[in-house]
């Protein structure tokens, strides 16, 4: 007897082929059976012509520590979510040593969310032992993080490695892919990515061929260094032998509008040469990160302390003044392109500040009688260097170029958010997908954006039998109305749940049932399988 059949539903595979109608049979947390269905079953779900795709997945997120403190994860179930790829741009709560605790800890806190109780690992492969026994309701994937790495082994020095250094990040690299991690990612953007050469990468780069791992990026840069920053992960890519994904691709700042066409001429360029490179985006127009970030790079040399340091020295601040003021050619200075009227402030850590919410650098600015740069400098200091922010900076047209690309995924980028007004991609992504780029726009076919959510990032991050509704493989299930899927989450209000998805099922258990949650926690975290390769 079957566990459950899902009956008379449009059956989108996951495969991109075209939907059928049909049934689908869950045993023992497997598909059993899809087509017509006449075996009896403890559970008949009639789902009248509502899509029965498979679950969605978070390919790019950043809940690294919000699934300790919320393992409903009812924010992604409720859009159809059941699995979670996190340890993106570099940026992971592991390692984690004694020495360098805080300074890891002011890195990733902008991004990752605080905590309230004390870290109980050291090591990526410590912390996914404690991720397995977190007992979530979704499924949950995770890279080693190059800049937690490299904080873990020499701090926030802004300088190359040496050799005993390099050779102890390696070690700490190939733990983790042997306890299962994806690959590596890099957070070029970020200080201490951001003092790494191409060199050094390729260099650490070297450990990854051996468990067949991924390397995901965040580049350098996004704005005027757009096409040097892909370049450059290629190189890298290209010398060590190993496949590469690239993190939420755009070009930012209205002059670089356009350039995401050169990007994917160059991915293309590299697929043809015989390399693996791939790509996602998110589906807003808008991105969110933390305030330092708009900041020059060595500004944040000595972690959170260093830069609140230099915004208590006046000729440090006349400099950071000037600097902000000008284009520049070492790094990507958005602010130059954007304007302060396009940075939102999202979330502040303190009850002073939460009146800033939701209001542009510009605005606040003008309400204290700034200026934009003596007022960041300002709210950092007041804020002890955590505050998170929305950016304006893409164009429509690009995001909607890489949303057809078909060798681009869609993934969420989602910030954990316990205050203030996060990015709306945390709720909205992907009923988003359905009703903007499917339903209004047409720029995917329902077949396709299933695939860009399903069977592709399963392939790209190799989470085993996923992704595909076919008898033998996991059953991770998805029910929407493709009519009536819809988010509601906006910039001014984004904490909104969407419509329109009706059910989820985690490896075979019920988790959503008609849109509410059952409390299930019968997701598990996947560890790669090229881990026991080659041993």
């Amino acid at each position: 007897m079957l566990d459950v059949v899902i009956r008379n539903g449009r059956v989108v595979d996951g495969t991109g082929n075209p939907w059928f109608f049909g049934d689908v049979g869950v045993k023992d947390g497997q598909i059993a059976s899809v087509g017509r269905i006449d075996q009896e079953a403890l559970r008949i779900v009639d789902v009248h012509g509502s899509v029965i795709a498979p679950g969605f997945i978070d390919g790019h997120c950043h809940s690294d520590l919000m699934i300790f403190d919320h393992p409903h994860s009812e924010i992604k179930v409720r859009q159809g979510v059941t699995t979670e790829v996190v340890g993106n741009c570099g940026l992971a709560p592991a390692p984690y040593v004694k020495t360098y605790a805080e300074a890891l800890k002011s890195y990733v806190q902008p991004v990752l969310g605080a905590t309230s109780w004390e870290w109980p690992w050291e090591t990526p492969e410590q912390y996914m032992e404690h991720l397995a026994g977190s007992g979530p309701s979704e499924n949950l994937a995770t890279y080693v993080a190059h800049g937690a790495l490299r904080i873990s082994v020499m701090g926030f020095e802004n300088r190359p490695a040496t050799s005993q250094e390099l050779d102890r990040m390696k070690a700490i690299l190939e733990e983790g892919l042997r306890a299962g991690a994806i690959g590596l990612s890099i957070g070029l953007l970020y200080a201490p990515g951001s003092y790494t050469t191409r060199e050094e990468l390729a260099n650490l780069c070297s450990v990854l061929p051996k468990y067949d791992g991924l390397l995901s990026t965040h580049i350098r840069g996004e704005g005027n260094n757009l096409i040097p920053s892909v370049k450059e992960v290629i190189w890298i890519a290209e010398k060590s032998g190993i496949p590469l994904h690239i993190s939420h691709l755009k070009a930012a700042g209205k002059k670089n509008w356009g350039k995401v066409l050169e990007a994917l001429e160059l991915i293309e360029d590299a697929r043809a040469r015989g390399m693996d490179v791939t790509c996602d985006v998110y589906p807003y127009n808008a991105g969110s990160t933390t305030l330092t970030t708009v900041l020059p790079p060595w500004v944040l040399e000595g972690g959170i302390e260093g830069t609140l340091a230099a915004f208590r020295d006046n000729d440090l601040r006349r400099r950071i003044r000037d600097e902000l003021g000008q284009e520049q050619t070492t790094w990507d200075n958005l602010v130059c392109s954007t304007g302060w009227q396009a940075v939102i402030i999202s979330a502040t850590h303190t009850e002073a500040n939460r009146h800033l919410e939701g209001l542009s650098i510009a605005e606040i600015a003008e309400q204290r009688s700034q200026h934009p740069v003596d007022c960041i400098m300002d709210l950092l200091l007041e804020e002890n260097g955590r505050i998170s922010i929305v950016y304006f900076h893409m164009s429509d047209d690009d995001v909607k170029q890489v949303i057809g690309y078909e060798k681009a995924l869609i993934a969420s980028d989602s910030l954990t958010c316990e205050t203030g007004k996060p990015h709306p991609r945390l709720y909205g992504t992907f009923p988003r997908v359905f009703a903007k780029y499917v339903r209004q726009q047409r720029i995917l076919s329902l077949e396709q954006a299933v695939r860009k959510l399903t069977s592709f990032p399963v392939q790209r991050f190799k989470l085993g039998k996923r992704g595909l509704i076919v008898p033998g493989y996991v059953a991770d299930l998805t029910v929407f109305n493709p009519d009536t899927i819809q988010d509601h989450a906006t910039f001014e209000n984004p904490r909104q749940y969407p419509d329109g998805i009706s059910h989820v099922w985690v490896n075979g258990k019920e988790t959503l049932i008609d849109a509410q949650h059952t409390y299930a926690r019968a997701g598990s975290l996947i560890r790669t399988t090229s881990c026991c390769h080659h041993h």
